[in-house]
């Protein structure tokens, strides 16, 4: 699937984030591939997922795009921090690969300007940059990534760290960017969902509103014991 496919399977709809790490009593690519299935019988547009493992089962379960990132460490530049990393995604079936496009170090050492110029020339799919600030964004744009989204903000020091959506970046990121912008962070309701369309993004992923029990049993818990109502 190319990235104008991708794109206008997706326009305006809702890409559901599959994802339980090893703490999470989720965690397993059959759980995933069911939540998928689950995803896709609500009307999910597309999933995003983190593993070989659970990219190749989501893809054997349901018909939809998959964007595919593998996470490796617990820091820093963790989201397909390398071009190993990119190629074992797209193996497993991946259509679109989502790699950290933010200005910080990567573990290998490598540039993403080079990175990404490797992974379009030699695995030949469109990429999705996560970042975390307007810059990183226009210069994914300029090394050729198809997409980019707000996924980061508030993860690297480069921005605040918001409890909702950073819906300032993500207007920033419309207004200035020549590729679409997908909104991506804690969109916890489906009223923020539908103001980041309005906002003017091209989509919207959503992951643990809808997919992390765990999450949205503590989001519950605090609003009882706390008084809020996030």
């Amino acid at each position: 699937m190319n990235a104008d496919a991708f794109l206008a399977a997706v326009k305006g709809k809702l890409i559901v984030s599959c994802q339980a790490l090893e703490d999470e009593p989720l965690h397993g690519s059959s759980i995933m591939a069911k939540m998928a299935t689950a995803a896709k019988i609500g009307g999910a547009a597309a999933i995003r997922a983190n593993s070989p493992a659970d990219i190749r089962a989501i893809k054997e379960a349901v018909d939809l795009p998959v964007i595919g990132l593998y996470k490796r460490g617990g820091s820093g530049v963790f989201i397909t921090p390398t071009f190993d990393d990119a190629a074992a995604i797209a193996e497993a079936g991946a259509d679109i690969i989502a790699l950290d496009c933010t200005d910080r170090p990567r573990p290998d050492g490598l540039r993403l300007r080079d990175l990404l110029a490797r992974i379009h020339d030699e695995i030949g799919k469109p990429t999705f940059a996560d970042v975390s600030t307007l810059k990183e964004a226009q210069a994914a744009a300029e090394y050729g990534v198809g997409m980019a989204g707000s996924t980061l903000s508030g993860y690297t020091g480069a921005r605040p760290t918001l409890d909702d959506p950073d819906f300032e970046l993500l207007a920033a990121m419309v207004a200035a960017l020549p590729i679409p912008v997908i909104a991506e962070g804690r969109i916890h309701t489906p009223g923020q969902a539908r103001q980041a369309l309005d906002i003017g993004a091209w989509a919207v992923v959503v992951g643990s509103a809808i997919t992390r029990p765990r999450t949205i049993t503590a989001r519950f818990v605090s609003a009882l014991r706390d008084g809020n109502e996030t």
